[in-house]
């Protein structure tokens, strides 16, 4: 669960999926219209906080011929992810899943306000999960 105080996310030592968008919340919203893609505070380090076995699925509605340009920015600062899609739908992102029977939370939602970054957010594993 996220502490309002500090924002620490306690996850098991499991492997994770992450879902992460893309614009307004890892990097400028619409920068790369305008010049070049920038980190927000503090998304670049959460990326690299998180588990190197970890899937790693960032959503954009960027078009498809952003592409390039996108996974070379992403490339240049050694960002590791396993898939990127485009133009997904604008509207809310939904994540239905199941808790597992040991009461594991197997879901979890972070909404920071655009532009706001991740410099406050924290990954802890916790080996008690």
């Amino acid at each position: 669960m996220i502490k309002e105080i500090n924002k620490q996310l306690n996850i098991s030592p499991l492997g994770h999926t992450w879902v992460l968008d893309f614009d307004g919340t890892l990097v400028i919203h619409n920068g790369y219209k305008t010049g070049d893609d920038k980190f927000l505070p503090g998304a670049k380090e959460f990326l690299q906080s998180i588990p190197q076995e970890d899937f790693i699925l960032i959503m954009t509605a960027r078009e498809k011929e952003a592409k390039d340009k996108t996974v070379k920015f992403l490339k240049e600062n050694n960002i590791r992810f396993n898939e990127i899609l485009f133009e997904m739908p604008m509207g809310e992102r939904i994540l239905i899943n199941d808790d597992k029977p040991s009461g594991l939370r197997c879901a979890y939602a972070l909404s920071p306000k655009r532009n706001q970054g991740l410099k406050d957010f924290e990954i802890k594993i916790d080996n008690n999960l």
